[in-house]
């Protein structure tokens, strides 16, 4: 849908004065620079600043290639032959235009985006326009085609190089300066760079790269006209988020790949220098990511290593703080991980991927680990990363150099600065009980873009299983009812008062009021009980306002977690706590008494949940009137999951205690046969 005039109010509410004045010289430039537009069709000569002599980025060293492993070898070129074969699924939603993509296709509402339109024209926003633009987006990223240069820098199969080259001359071609959707939004365009400087690297020793990218008219265009609109329409103000690392990634990446131009030593250093400061910008001294989006953590971890490994091999390395700052980041992402490896799911997660050159199914939080790994070394605690063809070649294109940034001897517990605490049992008491405990700010800068409504929040697993579940995300665009349910209160594990979000929400991509929330205490590493206590005042604008408690304990002896939330209020209010399964466990709710039971490795699992008995409780499913009972395992796809949802009306305080009892006897089962209780949903859990 359009936006109305009421969100442009609101979205013009969180900036300052400083950001409404860029935006305005945006707008101007975009004025004059509408001039410049190419059409598709139109006549495109090399640029005016090209050099004589364009030398071909640095190579990845002939040694690498022995260096990967088998296993990754083989899952990336199988990767590739489905991809030629036409079988490829981008968001969930098949490709069947793999082999011949239309570049504009939305193959999620069957629209067509603009193509022959001034870019600055367009709104993307507007499902009736572009169709979901994200998944018109996606494929333009061009990271399928670096999966196929990788099958032939692997295999030599001069079918994966060809199709490569089909492909960007089809893109390039459809999409000059400034023509149709895909100038639309700078994340987009540092993404492409990236992934064009990785193609041609991997394609060095085929015979046709030089046709396709030095001698070619179109890609010397495509190129510059990348970089010259970054330089030009940087992401400010209060969208200077993750887009503008990736924006700026892209810079560096196409500057340093590329350096085929009269203006690319001083892109070089204007990008180095942007991507530093904002790296810096965007992350807690933790190393944690300011958007408190764990998905959002990697993805900018990921493109603050594929810059610092360009930039390195064109011999001009990144500064010696920013290597501290990645390796703290690194640090942090393997300190959250669960005892299989699996990151919190706090915030949004798009799946987005700085470069790809493994099987894209591969889990890409391993990945990073074993990228950071080969690229600044791993602590002996971190969890093993999943070897791949990203991990080999970037540690091959940036050598290993020391940092002075002290590692942790043993991973960290509590990030005080993001407000993330960690509750968990130590390998030698069983099974791991794992539990995040959200105190921290609502999200990054005034609109806390990628931000959900979950103050307060805890997300409980069993040797790695989810219990208690954070849903995810879902979506982005065009089905608002799911978006605005996945990030609200009630979706999870927290208390909700009066049916209202603690922060408000003012689109898709904006909160107008954020709640803030204060750590009062904790106690962690391997205590015989260790405790959160938080409070937020999200509910402050409530006359009289209300304010909730929450209280974590972790019993290591008893294998047990209590959670006690004290509501404090003297008007009348609507309480609602809930507690959202995740999709692998089953339920029978007796009362005030559930009874869980799911398939761990080992067989089957059973825990007791004691819910307050001042509430009424009720199971519910896969609703969606209202919306509720749902979980998103990967960006759009969602499955129905239980949630224990208790309600309440009281004009007074309440004092909530939830108990979770595990009991650690494992009933086992014959491989592969499903528990009866389980509700199973297209195998997902399995």
């Amino acid at each position: 849908m359009s936006r109305p005039l009421a969100w442009y109010l609101r979205r013009l509410s969180q900036m300052s004065v400083t950001e409404i004045g860029g935006r305005t010289v945006d707008h101007v430039r975009q004025l004059a620079w509408s001039r410049q537009r190419v059409a598709p069709g139109q006549h495109v000569d090399p640029p005016p600043s090209v050099l004589s002599v364009r030398p071909a980025p640095a190579p990845v060293p002939d040694h690498a290639r022995d260096l990967v492993p088998e296993a990754a070898s083989k899952h990336l070129v199988a990767a590739a032959d489905r991809l030629l074969a036409g079988d490829w699924t981008v968001l969930g939603t098949p490709r069947l235009d793999i082999v011949d993509p239309d570049w504009f296709y939305d193959p999620v509402t069957c629209r067509t985006a603009p193509q022959h339109d001034l870019a600055f024209r367009i709104d993307h926003r507007d499902e009736r326009v572009t169709g979901n633009i994200k998944a018109v987006w996606e494929l333009s990223r061009h990271q399928h085609l670096t999966v196929l240069a990788g099958a032939w820098w692997l295999t030599r199969n001069d079918d994966y190089a060809e199709a490569v080259a089909a492909q960007l001359r089809s893109w390039w071609g459809s999409n000059p300066f400034l023509s149709g959707v895909h100038w639309t939004s700078g994340i987009e365009v540092g993404l492409r760079l990236v992934s064009w400087a990785w193609i041609r690297r991997l394609l060095h020793e085929w015979s046709g790269v030089q046709d396709l990218f030095e001698e070619n008219p179109l890609a010397l265009s495509q190129i510059w006209w990348h970089q010259r609109y970054l330089a030009a329409f940087a992401s400010r103000g209060s969208s200077a988020n993750n887009h503008i690392i990736a924006e700026a990634c892209g810079r560096v990446v196409g500057a340093c790949a590329f350096a085929w131009y009269a203006e690319s030593n001083r892109w070089r250093a204007q990008s180095a220098h942007r991507l530093e400061a904002e790296l810096a910008a965007n992350t807690f001294d933790s190393g944690v990511n300011r958007e408190l989006a764990t998905d959002y953590h990697r993805f900018v971890t990921e493109l603050g290593l594929v810059a610092m490994a360009e930039a390195a091999a064109a011999g001009h390395p990144l500064s010696a703080a920013t290597s501290a700052l990645l390796v703290r980041s690194l640090d942090a992402a393997a300190a959250m991980a669960d005892v299989t490896g699996r990151p919190p799911r706090q915030g949004d997660s798009d799946d987005g991927r700085g470069l790809v050159v493994d099987d894209p199914e591969s889990d890409p939080w391993s990945l990073l680990l074993a990228t950071g790994g080969a690229m600044v070394g791993r602590c002996p605690w971190w969890p093993d990363g999943e070897p791949g063809v990203t991990a080999t070649v970037l540690g091959a294109l940036s050598p290993q150099r020391s940092t002075s940034v002290a590692r942790p001897e043993s991973p960290p517990r509590l990030f005080e600065d993001a407000g993330i605490v960690l509750l968990r049992t130590p390998p030698d008491d069983g099974p791991e009980i794992w539990c995040r405990c959200d105190g921290g700010p609502h999200g990054f800068l005034s609109i806390a873009a990628h931000a959900h409504a979950d103050a307060l929040s805890v997300e409980v697993r069993y040797d790695g299983v989810d219990v208690l579940a954070d849903p995810g995300t879902y979506c982005y665009h065009g089905e608002p009812a799911w978006r605005s349910y996945f990030r609200s209160t009630r979706a999870h594990n927290t208390v909700e008062i009066n049916g209202m979000n603690q922060s408000v929400e003012g689109g898709p991509f904006l909160w107008t009021n954020h709640s803030n929330s204060t750590i009062l205490q904790t106690q962690t590493g391997f205590r015989e009980v260790q405790s959160f206590r938080a409070t937020h005042d999200g509910y402050a604008q409530l006359d009289p306002p209300v304010v909730h408690e929450r209280i974590v304990e972790l019993d290591r002896t008893a294998r047990r977690i209590s959670i006690t939330d004290q509501v404090t209020g003297q008007s009348p209010h609507l309480v609602r706590l809930a507690f959202h399964l995740g999709p692998q466990v089953g339920v029978q709710l007796s009362g005030s008494t559930a009874e869980l039971a799911w398939r761990g490795a080992a067989g089957d699992v059973h825990a007791t949940l004691r819910l307050p008995k001042r509430l009424r409780w009720s199971e519910n499913r896969g609703e969606t009137e209202p919306v509720l009972g749902w979980y998103s395992p990967e960006f759009a796809r969602r499955v129905p999951t239980t949630t224990l949802l208790g309600v309440t009306d009281t004009d007074s305080n309440l004092h909530l205690v939830s108990v979770l009892q595990f009991h650690d006897e494992v009933r086992g089962m014959a491989a592969g046969q499903p528990n009866p209780r389980i509700p199973w949903k297209n195998g997902y859990g399995r």
